[in-house]
């Protein structure tokens, strides 16, 4: 079976990332909206943001054009929006109208929930100093900031790359399933060793965390902005989308931004055959799917219509093959680990002295650390004895 990861908005460069790099700025019919977006950090600062905002002229979504135009304007209306309901002393439960109508229609439009999600906040926010150079720290900056600074900067760099770095396993995940049903052994070897090595690049990128992101700044400055309202203490009924006919006036409740809405682990999992049981985590997953784009999302579900390698690798009992496939597993669950620790030093030690940003649950509005475990435990029991 020959699949062409190019119907997934997949390249064998740039893995998720976009095949163009994200637009920084749009038309100028949207000056107002971009002048706004730029001075964010400054009008959150001086507690300006919601007064600025309802002051914009409408939002001329008949006058998006393209696919990367719909992007930047998920950018800009995701961050506005976020803005508009963290930023103040108080969380805000109503968006007005100016803001929520065009945010549902370009996230409609894009097959995602009006909420600022993975997608928008690191797949389609950085740009390169030097187009001839690598996606990688060093090379990029941000295009749409909340408050700005080096440590809300590099955090979302830092996913970029990772999403750039992945792209080697990401391109040859259908390869291994085809070498698999195939019974071509040594093909599947070569292939789950480059599988291994894209893994531990991003394991190296991930790494690389502490060099510019301090865990106090993180979770004072970076984290308030990027929480949903689903499961979050202070909005426990959701927020309205003033003017949006379609939710009535009900509140409505969506999921934070948060790493789990990348396709890349799940798109491995599927791969390897790596399974977690069902429970509430299960459901979480799966429902963080939705915030992803709708061809990456499809892209996990065509490799899990398919036989994992694991049971070809069992069975073939060929020792070069079995270590391939365990160095795989193996370096998967130790950028879990990683990942785990970084919860636990950036998230969970740090006291609660702010009142929107409660550590007893992740962005998407989980108990992170317990699933986080089960993540890393459940990844450990799949290598082949």
């Amino acid at each position: 079976m020959l699949t062409s990861i190019a119907a997934f908005e997949i390249s064998h460069e740039r893995g998720f990332l976009p095949l163009l790099d994200p637009l920084a700025r749009l038309p100028k019919a949207f000056d107002a909206w971009e002048t706004a977006a730029l001075r964010l950090p400054k009008l959150l600062a001086s507690d300006q943001v919601r007064r600025t905002i309802a002051d914009l002229p409408p939002f001329p979504v008949e006058a998006i054009s393209d696919c990367r135009e719909r992007e930047r304007a998920m950018v800009l209306l995701s961050y506005l929006g976020h803005a508009y309901v963290w930023g103040g002393p108080r969380p805000e439960l109503i968006l007005p109208a100016r803001l929520a109508v065009p945010w549902y229609e370009i996230a409609e439009s894009l097959g995602r929930p009006p909420v600022l999600s993975y997608s928008s906040y690191a797949l389609h926010n950085f740009f390169r100093f030097d187009a001839s150079r690598e996606i990688e720290c060093g090379n990029l900056a941000l295009i749409q900031n909340f408050l700005g600074g080096i440590d809300e900067e590099w955090f979302i760099l830092i996913h970029v790359e990772i999403e750039r770095k992945a792209a080697p396993a990401i391109a040859v995940l259908h390869d291994c399933l085809d070498a698999a049903e195939a019974g071509e052994h040594k093909q599947l070897e070569i292939l789950l060793s480059q599988v291994e090595s894209s893994l531990s690049a991003i394991f190296a990128t991930l790494r690389r965390m502490p060099e510019h992101c301090e865990p106090f700044i993180y979770y004072h400055r970076v984290r308030p902005y990027i929480h949903g309202w689903k499961n979050h203490p202070d909005i426990p009924d959701g927020v309205i989308y003033e003017g949006v006919k379609a939710y009535r006036g009900h509140p409505q409740q969506f999921r934070g931004e948060t790493g789990a809405q990348s396709a890349i682990v799940p798109s491995l999992d599927a791969m390897l055959g790596v399974k977690h049981k069902e429970d509430e985590l299960s459901a979480y997953l799966r429902e963080m799917r939705t915030y992803m784009p709708p061809a990456h999302r499809a892209f996990i579900e065509s490799l899990e219509r398919r036989t994992p390698v694991r049971p070809f690798v069992q069975r073939a009992g060929r020792q070069p093959l079995t270590a391939a496939f365990n160095a795989c597993v193996e370096t998967l669950q130790a950028f879990r680990s990683l990942h785990l620790e970084y919860a636990a030093s950036y998230i969970f030690r740090q006291a609660q002295t702010d009142e929107k940003n409660p550590h007893a649950v992740g962005t998407g509005g989980t108990p992170f650390m317990e699933y986080l475990k089960k993540h890393r435990d459940e990844t450990a029991e799949h290598c082949v004895k």
